[in-house]
């Protein structure tokens, strides 16, 4: 029980490390496009929510994630249920000023969907920010574990169902190994490729780089 408080007060409650980091993001992101509060935005892997309390939000804001979607949206928002990797017609054949995806890369099953998301992203705006965890930051994020990336699948499975820290811990085996076998962290090699025409830049904690963001600008 302390140890999942001690995760409460690091990641999820609004005060935390990881909350004063989002809005430190989020202070990034106005910065690095003057224009955000114009502009119309395609969110892979978000949340409505996630843009109602930022400092500046865009004018639209179009949230795709295979989630549930809200039975309700502001006027400035819009929502579909699909695949980050596999974009029905509808939305490919549109335009956006800028595409958005905060750790979301990581999730989609492997590098050839990682690779099928980013020639989306590429296409669908002339300017992109795509945030992801880093590979080799020496704690895994997601279950706060220090080198659980390293670890070989069946180790992490154990570290999913039993470590203190994990989101939650005493998950069945299946749900663990269903997490972690589509919990995937990216280096900066793979991530360059991904997005060629991008400025890669370091989130750091502590002076180690803990994500890496890829951003084109218009």
């Amino acid at each position: 029980m302390a140890l999942h408080s001690l995760r409460f007060r690091l990641v999820d409650s609004p005060t935390s490390l990881g909350a004063k980091r989002r809005a430190r993001r989020a202070a990034w992101l106005s910065d690095t496009f003057p224009n955000l509060a114009e502009m119309s935005v395609l969110d892979l892997g978000g949340r409505v929510e996630s843009w109602a309390g930022v400092p500046v939000r865009p004018a639209r804001v179009h949230v795709v994630n295979l989630e549930p979607l809200p039975s309700e949206l502001p006027a400035w928002a819009e929502a579909d249920h699909a695949d980050a990797c596999e974009l029905p017609k509808s939305i490919l054949s549109r335009r956006y000023d800028l595409v958005f995806s905060n750790s979301v890369l990581e999730h989609v099953g492997g590098h050839d969907r990682r690779r099928r998301m980013a020639e989306a992203i590429r296409e669908l705006a002339p300017a992109y920010w795509v945030q992801t965890p880093y590979r080799y930051f020496p704690v895994e994020p997601h279950w706060v574990a220090p080198g659980m990336q390293f670890l070989p699948v069946p180790a992490r499975v154990v570290v999913a169902r039993k470590w203190p820290l994990a989101y939650t811990p005493g998950k069945s085996y299946e749900a663990a190994i269903r997490q972690v076998l589509t919990t995937e962290l990216i280096g900066r090699a793979e991530m360059r490729q991904l997005f060629p025409d991008a400025t890669i830049r370091n989130e750091r904690l502590l002076g180690l780089t803990k994500s890496l963001i890829a951003h084109r600008s218009s």
